[in-house]
């Protein structure tokens, strides 16, 4: 059974960025002093352009409180698995790209050293064609905004495009279930 995808508002996720690039968000812990706050940050301009977190405990996306969010809203390699899932479950989703392939609003993980992704910057805006020179994003740990992707040293790029998100399951809970 196919689910119809629901649209991406990018602007609505690019105003989020730009609003909270140097700053915090009350709604949300900040998680600078546990290992970063990047990702928690790339999930919260996503779900500000798609509005759908999926509750399903461990594999899911969503954010209740500091103690009870998903692995996928604040882990690198989580939310990669997470957006690129194959299974038609709600929540935003899409495809590892290339630099060509993706557009603001879009997310770039980087590999600084080692085999593991570590930071998720949302891009805010890019050229024609794009270069890492030109390709613009915003983050938290350290935070950014407008910041080229040629001032990372980096190991590895990787580029993820959301394609929008699917609906709530009616017949989820809205909150899952306190441990």
């Amino acid at each position: 059974m196919t689910l119809p995808a629901l649209p991406y508002d990018r602007e609505a996720a690019l105003r989020y960025a730009h609003r909270w690039a140097y700053s915090r968000n009350p709604a949300y812990y900040d998680y600078e002093n546990l290992g970063g706050d990047c990702t928690n940050f790339a999930s919260q301009c996503l779900y500000a352009g798609t509005g759908v977190m999926n509750f399903t405990p461990t594999f899911g996306w969503y954010y209740i409180d500091a103690n009870r969010k998903a692995p996928a809203w604040t882990g690198v390699p989580y939310f990669y698995n997470f957006i690129t899932r194959k299974e038609e479950s709600p929540g935003p989703f899409g495809v590892e790209t290339s630099l060509e392939g993706i557009e603001p609003g879009d997310f770039v993980q980087l590999r600084f050293r080692g085999t593991t992704f570590s930071h998720t910057p949302i891009v805010v805006e890019m050229g024609d064609p794009p270069t890492l020179e030109n390709t613009l994003v915003a983050a938290h740990s350290y935070d950014a905004d407008w910041r080229p992707l040629s001032t990372y040293f980096v190991e590895e790029l990787r580029y993820l495009h959301i394609l929008g998100a699917y609906p709530p399951d009616g017949a989820a809970p809205s909150v899952p279930p306190l441990p």
